[in-house]
């Protein structure tokens, strides 16, 4: 995806109009004199960008947190959160915390902005409320957003609960009744500091828990998909260093066994902290875990990722 596209989408959050998609300027000039209007429909705004098993770690990193995410097809990103007066700020460290950087403005108020895009109102052909995700090429492919809990859990999950309101009140997020989850547009998942006692034992939710992988067959053996959609776990603490460009036989059958009594249970899987460098290393490794069958591919350089189009 090029500049210009990830303007466009970023332009969404001020309301600027989606400029004209990615196409030769011979071409650009043909349409500018023809009826263009034809050739635009209103869940146009990620017209042509395919989803991807990516997840952006420490999303808030990057240029234009989400939209950045948005524009490569990355379908999970990850948001720090810290509580103070009653506001959750967005960032890694309390020095990188400002005013500005909230919860709100950078996740909250750009993902309804985009599903408000992808699900028009005013249209008179959808007789009744639809649920279409962020990707106009796979409108049913949920966003996973994973919200890192850094101040205290007890405290600071509750608010996080009551900041998804205006998500909640359009039907946008994946939910549980008790015994079945209903996917949305939007999966929410609370990890770092979030309380499985808040997470658990409230049966009627729209938010989850991120278990750790290893614990699901011991520890946490009682988690199910309906508590924790998604697991995850520090890959290098899991695994131990790679040699090369790819996991030792040991380690390959560790990750072997984690994949499958967390598949076996409906629970997807990530793991975080991968090698980044060397580059070999780390796009070596990028493509194990795909061909493995991990489900989201924890990357920090959402291009490059983005970029390994034969393995999406």
């Amino acid at each position: 995806m090029s500049l210009s596209s990830l303007l466009c989408l970023a332009g969404a959050v001020v309301g600027v109009l989606a400029a004209t998609p990615d196409i030769s300027i011979t071409l650009q000039k043909i349409l500018g004199k023809a009826h263009t209007g034809i050739y635009t429909y209103p869940t146009s705004l990620t017209q042509a960008i395919v989803p991807k098993g990516i997840h952006s770690h420490n999303d808030y990193w990057r240029d234009v947190p989400f939209y950045t995410a948005l524009s490569l097809g990355v379908i999970s990103v990850e948001a720090d959160v810290w509580l103070y007066n009653n506001t959750l700020h967005v960032g890694h460290e309390k020095s990188a915390l400002t005013a500005a950087r909230t919860f709100e403005s950078l996740y909250i108020n750009p993902i309804v902005d985009v599903l408000k895009r992808q699900n028009p109102a005013n249209s008179s052909f959808v007789t009744g409320n639809t649920a279409n995700g962020v990707f106009d090429t796979s409108s049913s492919q949920t966003l996973y957003l994973f919200v890192d809990v850094k101040t205290d859990g007890a405290t600071t999950w509750p608010v996080v609960i009551k900041a998804l309101q205006p998500l909640r009140d359009l039907g946008y997020l994946s939910t549980v009744n008790g015994t079945h989850f209903t996917s949305g547009p939007v999966t929410v998942l609370g990890t770092g500091n979030t309380p499985l006692n808040q997470v658990q034992p409230v049966a009627i939710r729209d938010y989850f828990w991120d278990a750790q992988i290893p614990t699901l067959n011991t520890t946490f053996a009682n988690i199910t998909s309906l508590v924790s959609p998604i697991a995850s776990t520090d890959f290098e603490a899991n695994f131990g260093p790679v040699l090369g460009t790819s996991l030792n036989e040991t380690q390959l059958q560790l990750l072997r066994d984690q994949v499958a009594y967390s598949h076996a249970k409906g629970i997807k899987v990530r793991y975080w902290d991968q090698p980044g460098w060397p580059i070999s290393t780390r796009n070596g490794i990028w493509r194990q875990l795909y061909s493995e069958a991990v489900d989201l591919i924890n990357c920090d350089d959402l291009p490059a990722a983005a970029g390994l189009a034969d393995e999406w």
